[in-house]
C-alpha cells in the first residue's frame, strides 16, 4: 500500500480532493499501468489490498459517476506535472470510435513535447464527424482564459481545421498557426488574375519542399504557403509567419496522433470502455491521459539516463512512452523486489 499512499498524497497536492478519492485515483492509475486496459473488471482485479473484485468494481463506477469533470483544474494539473516550458506548441485534433449505435467523438487540444502530445483540454462532441468553428473557438477561448495567448508558440492542426471564420478568429486572437489545407483549395495565381488549385503552385519531386515568401490570400486571410511532396503526395501548409519553417512546424502535429495511439491500441485500449455518458467518459479520459503522462515522464527520465537505441530506419527502437510504461509495469508487478526503483521513479513523477 506504500505506493498508493505516496501517489495519493501527490495527487492531493494537485487536485485537492479528499483522501478517499485520492486513494482511489492512485489505485486506478497503478492498476491501469499493470493491466493496460480500461476494462473496469480487469482494472478492479489489479487493485492492491484485500477487497473483493466486485467491491473494487463498484468503487470505480462511483468514482467515474460522482465527480463532475473540473476542466480548469484538470488543465492546470497537466501543465504543472508535464509541461514545464514557458511557451507551448499546441495541436488540435479529434479521436473517435463507435460503441453500438453511439458515436464517441473527442475534440482535444494538447501541448506537444518531445514528439508526443499532452492533452490539456478536451470535450465530447454530441455528434459524429468533424468539429465546427464554434466548437474550436470555445476550446481556444477556454485555453486563453486559463493561460493567456502569450503562452502559445503556435497552433498546428490537420485539414479538418480550416475555413474563413476559423482563420479570421485565429488572426483576431493573435494566435500564430501552422495548418494543413486541402490540395484543391482555390488561390489566385501570382498575377492575381486567375484562380487555381493551391497544389499547382508547387512543382516538386518526391522529398522536395518549397515555401512561397510572399503571402497569398486564402479564405479572405493573408497567409504564407509551403509544400512538401511525400509518400502522401503534396502536403500544403499555411502559416501566419515564418514560411521557411512551416513544414517542420507542421510536422510536430503528429505528436497528437502518437497520443491517440498510446491511449488506444498501443497503451490502454481506451476503445474497450463500455461507457457512453459524456461526463463519465471525460473522467475516464482524464485518468487514462494522466497515466499516459506519467509513463511518458518516466520514459523521458530513462532516455536521459540511457539513450534509447536507434534502428536502421532512423527511429527509436522503443518509444519514450512505451519505455516508461514498461519500466513502471516491471516495478509494480514485482514491487517487493523493486522498492528502490519505485522511489526513484516516484521522485521523477513528483512535482514537489
Amino acid at each position: 500500500m506504500m505506493e498508493i499512499n505516496l501517489l495519493g498524497r501527490e495527487f492531493k497536492g494537485l487536485l485537492g480532493w479528499h483522501q478517499a478519492r485520492m486513494t482511489l485515483l492512485a489505485q486506478f492509475v497503478l492498476a491501469l499501468i499493470k493491466v493496460r486496459t480500461v476494462n473496469l473488471t480487469q482494472v478492479a482485479q489489479a487493485f492492491a489490498g484485500s477487497a473483493k473484485t466486485d467491491c473494487n468494481y463498484k468503487r470505480l463506477q462511483r468514482f467515474l459517476r460522482a465527480i463532475p469533470p473540473n476542466r480548469d483544474l484538470f488543465a492546470k494539473t497537466r501543465t504543472r506535472l508535464f509541461c514545464p516550458e514557458e511557451t507551448w506548441v499546441l495541436s488540435m485534433d479529434r479521436t473517435n470510435w463507435k460503441l453500438g449505435i453511439t458515436h464517441i467523438n473527442f475534440l482535444v487540444l494538447a501541448v506537444v513535447r518531445n514528439d508526443v502530445a499532452i492533452p490539456i483540454l478536451w470535450s465530447l462532441l454530441p455528434k459524429q464527424g468533424n468539429s465546427n468553428t464554434q466548437e474550436r473557438q470555445r476550446m481556444m477561448d477556454h485555453f486563453i482564459r486559463l493561460f493567456g495567448v502569450e503562452r502559445i508558440t503556435y497552433l498546428t492542426a490537420d485539414r479538418e481545421f480550416r475555413g474563413r471564420k476559423w482563420l479570421r478568429y485565429l488572426r483576431h486572437k493573435n494566435i500564430p498557426f501552422c495548418l494543413r489545407i486541402p490540395n484543391n483549395t482555390k488561390v489566385l495565381n501570382k498575377h492575381a488574375n486567375r484562380a487555381m488549385t493551391v497544389s499547382r503552385l508547387f512543382s516538386l519531386r518526391h522529398g522536395e519542399c518549397m515555401a512561397i515568401k510572399k503571402p497569398r490570400e486564402i479564405w479572405g486571410t493573408e497567409v504564407y504557403l509551403a509544400c512538401v511532396r511525400s509518400s502522401m503526395g503534396r502536403v500544403v501548409v499555411i502559416s501566419s509567419d515564418k514560411p521557411e519553417q512551416a513544414i517542420e512546424r507542421y510536422g510536430r502535429r503528429w505528436g497528437i496522433e502518437t497520443l491517440f495511439g498510446c491511449v488506444k491500441t498501443r497503451g490502454f485500449d481506451l476503445e474497450a470502455t463500455h461507457l457512453r455518458d459524456p461526463e463519465r467518459l471525460s473522467m475516464l479520459f482524464f485518468v487514462v491521459t494522466l497515466t499516459f503522462g506519467m509513463c511518458f515522464k518516466t520514459g523521458l527520465w530513462q532516455h536521459q539516463r540511457k539513450s534509447i537505441g536507434i534502428k536502421k530506419h532512423g527511429r527509436r527502437a522503443k518509444s519514450i512512452f512505451r519505455t516508461g510504461l514498461d519500466v513502471l509495469r516491471e516495478i509494480l508487478l514485482d514491487l517487493p523486489s523493486n522498492v528502490a526503483r519505485f522511489f526513484h521513479a516516484f521522485r521523477v513523477l513528483s512535482c514537489t
